[in-house]
């Protein structure tokens, strides 16, 4: 007889633990291994670009912070649960329930009295760590050497101290909250604390315990109540930002009464700790609850009703002054020279001879309007795009400074259309190439911009200058390329199509150093998992020489090397010792400058050129233009430059993250030559100025003078755009490139008036000189229009333009036939002791082919208006048959040839081309005449020949990009 034994059980169980085991360690390790290739990638991003200190920094601060606040909330909540059991009382009897209670708790004691703790730390420690750069400030602060009007403090302590007191005082109150909540609750379930038969028994060591808690909040809430002394100054108030009469005399008095108030109950609670009469630290605590009713909502109202409304001015003056002050002091406004401005307004012969050398810079190339222009003539090959709008520089060159209007030009992956392979788009399609450049101030004869710089390969001006023109790094740069090969490796990367010997293009490989090495197995396998693609491992393509390119606008790589930064939302590229850089202005800002008014800085850069602002902090009271950077398009090399060493917020920043700044010593003077006066600054000064461009407490309370940037005419839901331009002043010796914008009286509804206020320029050259400013860089002047003189606004000139007879029948006919008339940039210009309004009007096609020309002028000085074919003639009629000025635009001008042996760009207008527009233009005017004149026959025979003239050129532009 055999037996056979039970099959032992234990056997699988133990399996399947050790393969849950198993899966659970490999889960832990795949996805540490994430978060490591993470941090691995940013650590040989930050490398390559030198600027690891950065990274290093933030990790360590991080990290430093998180175990701060975990400590900081998990030890009290340990300690304060310990204490609760262990100084429980142990014959306690308790009730039933409690019994059932514990019954359940007890199996989970020892993991709730650790895991309670770590749980709380835990979220602690998040918390710190989101306030390292609070925390780092704090530490490397600096001394302002200007003191706050209230308290005499120095304002580093507002930018500096406050917020940090501000998070630690928080930190803790929530810590002891916690602390009391967890003691109550241990000493209730243990028999600490018993309630019943209308009674409340709490034995003497959860007295204590208790007690000591709740008296070291009230403690905190002390210095938090003396905290907020310091913040009424920059709290918003009903007109002004920080105290007026009542904070001062209120509001400020009372919060000092409260917080010694609280100290005291706060020593009520100790006492009882000791002697155990709850009665008084309560009673005290409710005395401490309606005080503050009394002292911060009732003594404060009736201030304001009794005192303040009947006598206002008289009382607040003071404190509208102080608001007054440290606004524009916050702001930079503080050195605006003001200018009153009698406007003359009748047009005279030769009254612009004064400003000849002014009036030639005027911009007629609308940057907003001309992309599709540039694109037609300049784009080559549907990869291939530029900016909209494009940017404006200036060069000097060899008949002196010209403005221009420029953009790179960029990849444009989304043409490639079922091209778009992992190889084209990676290792194929890696940068752009060239740079375009148009004179703002002339034309060609057929309405098309005069270019200083054009073709691939470039030509013009500035291939003069031999720069390097690959862009691998740009606003439309691919997410990321893989570049680099061997010295004797044939190159794959298309650099443009163009070739030699047959060829249809040429090849080329960068030979930078541009991105992170991934010539290794591991480094491949790092970037395989950021971005998603096995490619990046099996590709023959990457070899031991590549670099993985990524992180490429100029924005983001500024804003990683500089994380304290706000960011100019328009950064452009110059021509700057032989390389092609944006440049970018960065910007300190802080939120707690005293008595300053607060902005958002959304709503003061939104306009009709930038419609998605992208700021990290919105509302701020304090913004200094700190940092001119710099982005190599070809390398990525980002170079920052401290531009204003003696902004107390970069001061702190530099030591927080030092050597990562170069002083203004190193920039040189090719690029002092392209440094402007920032956009978002400039908005949000004139955002500011709107309300403080008065001196005096009594005007800015009778709000009788208050202005407001007017909407711009072709976009009325949006705020009209500054705009550059090389203009005179009236007090300037001679033109400089400024920063222009107007004011119109702020006023909605029926009683709203477009009409002149205000006229707003900065000085926008740096200079030429090596890391030298020009001394009048930055200067805001403000022409203050006569009251008594009546200049229409930007507005009420539009709405002049479009009704004129002339400039509507133009509109109306060319809207009828397949065409579509664009009015340009409205501009604003103080020649001739008045100020004069220039407009482009651009025409272009309904359909197909988008080609934005140059057709005619529209100017008006006064009540007169004038539409020419050119800027010149326009202001010869305006002026009496004379304005005293020639102007380039009125000669004919030619554009840069291409390089020899290149051929044209299949967009550029043929002989054939030429003659029927010209048929068309022609055609327009006799039909026009005809019109005016009343002769139908005559119309319908130039109706005709104008579509027959229209569908030539049609046909042709067809032929020509076909």
């Amino acid at each position: 007889m055999t037996t056979t034994s039970a099959p032992n059980q234990a056997t699988p169980r133990r399996s399947r633990r050790a393969i849950a085991i198993t899966l659970a360690v490999l889960a832990v390790l795949v996805a540490g291994f994430f978060a490591f290739s993470n941090l691995y990638a940013d650590w040989l991003w930050f490398t390559q670009l030198g600027y690891q200190n950065v990274l290093t920094t933030q990790w360590i601060a991080r990290v430093v912070m998180f175990a701060i606040g975990f400590v900081g909330m998990a030890v009290p909540v340990w300690l304060a649960i310990q204490l609760a059991y262990r100084l429980r009382p142990v014959y306690a009897r308790l009730s039933s329930q409690l019994d059932r209670y514990q019954e359940v708790i007890e199996p989970l004691r020892r993991l709730s009295m650790w895991g309670i703790p770590i749980f709380f730390g835990f979220f602690a420690g998040f918390a710190a760590s989101a306030q390292w750069e609070v925390t780092w400030l704090w530490l490397n602060g600096v001394a302002t050497d200007t003191t706050d009007p209230q308290f005499g403090m120095d304002t580093g302590f507002y930018l500096f101290g406050m917020p940090f007191y501000s998070a630690l005082l928080g930190f803790v109150s929530a810590t002891l909250l916690i602390c009391l909540l967890v003691t109550a609750v241990v000493a209730y379930l243990y028999g600490s604390v018993r309630a019943g038969q209308r009674e409340l028994r709490i034995s003497k060591a959860a007295r204590i315990q208790l007690a000591v808690i709740a008296g070291l909040y009230l403690l905190v809430q002390a210095a938090s109540i003396w905290l907020d002394r310091y913040k009424t100054l920059v709290e918003q108030g009903d007109m002004i930002t920080g105290p007026g009469y009542t904070g001062v005399n209120a509001v400020i008095p009372g919060q000092t009464i409260l917080a010694i108030a609280a100290v005291l109950v706060a020593i009520l609670f100790f006492v009882t700790a000791f002697v155990g009469r709850w009665r008084y630290p309560i009673i005290a605590t409710a005395l401490l609850i309606v005080s503050a009713i009394v002292v911060q909502v009732a003594y404060p109202w009736i201030v304001t009703t009794v005192q303040v409304r009947p006598n206002q001015l008289s009382l607040e003056s003071e404190y509208f002054q102080r608001n007054i002050d440290a606004t524009k002091a916050a702001y930079g406004i503080e050195g605006l020279e003001k200018t009153e401005f009698t406007a003359e307004t009748d047009a005279e012969s030769g009254q612009l001879r004064q400003d000849a050398e002014t009036t030639a810079s005027i911009r007629i190339m609308d940057p907003a309007i001309i992309t599709p222009t540039v694109k037609q003539l300049e784009q080559y090959r549907s990869y291939y795009q530029f900016q909209t709008p494009l940017d404006v520089d200036r060069y000097e060159l060899e008949d002196g400074t010209q403005d221009a209007v420029v953009s790179v030009r960029e990849l444009n992956l989304t043409e490639l259309g079922t091209s778009a392979t992992w190889q084209n788009t990676t290792v194929v399609y890696t940068h752009g190439y060239g740079l375009v450049a148009a004179k703002g101030n002339e034309r060609t004869a057929d309405g098309n911009p005069v270019f200083l710089e054009r073709g691939i390969p470039a030509t013009g001006a500035l291939t003069d200058m031999e720069f390097e023109p690959r862009v691998y790094f740009g606003e439309y740069s691919p997410t990321y390329s893989i570049v680099g090969a061997p010295s004797d490796g044939a190159p794959v990367e298309l650099d443009y199509p163009r070739g030699t010997d047959g060829a249809t293009n040429t090849k080329y490989t960068f030979t930078g150093d541009g991105g992170p090495s991934i010539g290794n197995i591991f480094n491949k396998l790092v970037y395989a998992l950021k971005f998603q693609s096995e490619q990046i491992i099996f590709s023959d393509y990457v070899n031991d020489h590549s670099q993985i390119l990524y992180d490429r606008h100029p924005l983001v790589r500024v804003k990683k090397a500089a994380p304290y930064l706000e960011l100019d939302n328009d950064p452009y590229p110059s021509v700057v010792d032989g390389r092609i850089v944006w440049i970018v202005d960065g910007y300190t800002t802080a939120a707690t400058y005293p008595y300053s008014t607060t902005v958002s800085l959304d709503a003061a850069t939104t306009d009709a050129n930038t419609t998605q602002p992208r700021f990290a902090i919105d509302n701020i009271n304090y913004i200094r233009n700190s940092v001119k950077a710099t982005v190599d398009a070809y390398s990525g090399k980002v170079t920052l430059y401290a531009w204003d060493p003696t902004d107390p917020v970069l001061k702190a920043w530099q030591k927080v993250y030092p050597s990562s700044l170069k002083p203004i010593s190193a920039m040189s003077g090719e690029l002092m030559s392209h440094v402007r006066y920032p956009t978002d600054l400039f908005k949000v000064q004139r955002a500011m100025l709107g309300k403080y461009h008065v001196t005096d407490a009594a005007s800015f309370y009778s709000s009788d003078n208050r202005w407001a940037t007017p909407n711009d005419p072709q976009d009325k839901n949006r705020l009209q755009p500054p705009y550059y331009l090389t203009m005179k002043m009236p007090g300037q010796e001679s033109p400089t490139f400024s920063m222009f914008t107007t004011f119109i009286p702020q006023a909605t509804g029926a009683g709203a008036r477009n009409v002149l206020m205000g006229y707003l320029a900065v000085d926008s050259d740096a200079g030429s000189e090596d890391g030298k400013k020009k001394a009048d860089y930055g200067t805001l002047r403000m022409l203050v229009i006569d009251a008594e003189t009546t200049v229409p606004g930007p507005g009420q000139v539009q709405n002049t333009f479009d009704a004129n007879p002339s400039v509507s029948s133009f509109s109306n006919l060319l809207n009828q036939n397949q065409s579509r008339v664009l009015n340009g940039n409205l501009l604003t210009l103080p020649v001739g002791g008045g100020l004069l309004y220039v407009q482009p009007v651009f025409v272009q096609s309904s359909g197909g082919t988008q080609l934005p020309v140059l057709q005619k002028i529209l100017v008006s000085f006064g009540s007169r208006v004038a539409f020419e074919d050119t800027l010149d003639q326009a202001l010869d009629e305006l002026f009496g048959g004379d304005s005293g000025v020639n102007l380039p635009d009125d000669e004919s001008t030619s554009t840069p040839e291409p390089t020899p042996g290149e051929t044209e760009s299949p967009t550029d207008p043929t002989a054939e081309y030429q003659q029927a527009l010209e048929t068309a233009r022609q055609a327009l005017l006799d039909r026009q005449t005809a019109l005016e004149a009343g002769d139908w026959t005559k119309y319908g025979e130039a109706d005709k020949r104008l579509t027959d003239a229209v569908q030539e050129l049609l046909e042709l532009e067809e032929q020509q990009t076909g």
